[in-house]
């Protein structure tokens, strides 16, 4: 691939989650959590704690022959009516399969069910080191909101945290 192009998988089917697809989800979990570069949890959360914080309307998958590569899920920030349209994210693509597409049809498909939904924003925070993740979301029309400096610790060590936005047009 050329520097400045990116993929854009066709070969994946993008579905709601189903509550069997959660091994390969908590795999894919894991697989993050060890870069030490996707989220500041360090270890996945139990299914049903995981399951009552995001809707089943904001999670998918992406299978690739039928094998889960990748997902994405969302859930309110507050339960204040204000807060009503806004939606926190995370979005999680296999090692194997990273730089294939998939981060951008599951962004895609957040985005298209969250703008259908009412949802006037969706927005995540995303360590800066992880560039990967910083230049999908951009492709996919999200801006870096600001730095929310020395947000938290993982490891003993402070870590910074873009916060990024999408707001629907």
């Amino acid at each position: 691939m050329q520097p400045g192009s990116y993929a854009i998988a066709t070969d994946l089917e993008v579905r709601p989650f189903r509550d069997d697809d959660w091994p390969a989800v908590r795999t894919i979990y894991e697989q993050g959590i060890a870069t030490g570069n996707a989220t500041f949890e360090t270890e996945v959360p139990a299914f049903d704690r995981w399951a009552a914080v995001h809707p089943p309307e904001y999670r998918f998958v992406a299978t690739r022959h039928g094998a889960v590569v990748g997902w994405v899920a969302a859930s309110p920030v507050s339960d204040r009516c204000a807060y009503a349209g806004v939606l926190e994210h995370s979005v999680y693509v296999d090692a194997r399969r990273q730089g294939q597409g998939i981060g951008r049809r599951l962004l895609g498909t957040l985005i298209a069910r969250a703008d259908a939904g009412g949802i006037w924003t969706t927005q995540s925070g995303i360590f800066p080191e992880n560039v990967a993740s910083v230049e999908l979301h951009r492709r996919c029309g999200f801006r870096v909101v600001g730095t929310r400096e020395r947000l938290g610790q993982l490891h003993g060590t402070w870590r910074d945290v873009l916060l990024i936005e999408r707001r629907k047009p």
